[in-house]
This record gives structure tokens, C-alpha cells and sequence, in this order.
């Protein structure tokens, strides 16, 4: 369920960038989300969907990739 406030919180900023550049229409948007995050793209889409259903970003394209996690030794 934490999904929906991250969710909410990205289209919130993707809309207020498109009103301030007068967008009619929100095609793409493209995330990329850390591998350890815990948020799951099966849910983020559907909380997306949901969300953009009364605004410009109804039928957006949500591109979600996932980015492996890498580790470096500090003491290296």
C-alpha cells in the first residue's frame, strides 16, 4: 500500500510541470526504482491508473525500470 503516496507524490509534481508549461497531455512518464525500494511495479501501475483517471495523464505510459543494487566496501 505504500505504493499509492509515492504514486500520488510523482504524478503531483509530473502535473504541476505540465501546468506550468501549459501541457495539454501527459504521453510517458519514465522512473527508475531501486531494486531494494519495496515498491512493486504491478502496484505502482495500478495506483497510477487510478490516480490519472480525471486528468492530462489518462492513458500515460508509466515506464518502471528497475535498478539492481550494488554495494561498494568503504573500506576499499
Amino acid at each position: 500500500m505504500h505504493e499509492l503516496p509515492v504514486i500520488k507524490s510523482i504524478l503531483d509534481v509530473c502535473l504541476k510541470h505540465a501546468q506550468k508549461n501549459d501541457a495539454k497531455k501527459i504521453v510517458t512518464i519514465h522512473l527508475q526504482v531501486g531494486e531494494m525500494s519495496d515498491l512493486e511495479p504491478e502496484w505502482m501501475q495500478k495506483y497510477f491508473d487510478y490516480l490519472t483517471k480525471d486528468t492530462i495523464a489518462k492513458g500515460c505510459s508509466l515506464q518502471i525500470l528497475v535498478v539492481p543494487t550494488a554495494f561498494r566496501c568503504s573500506a576499499c
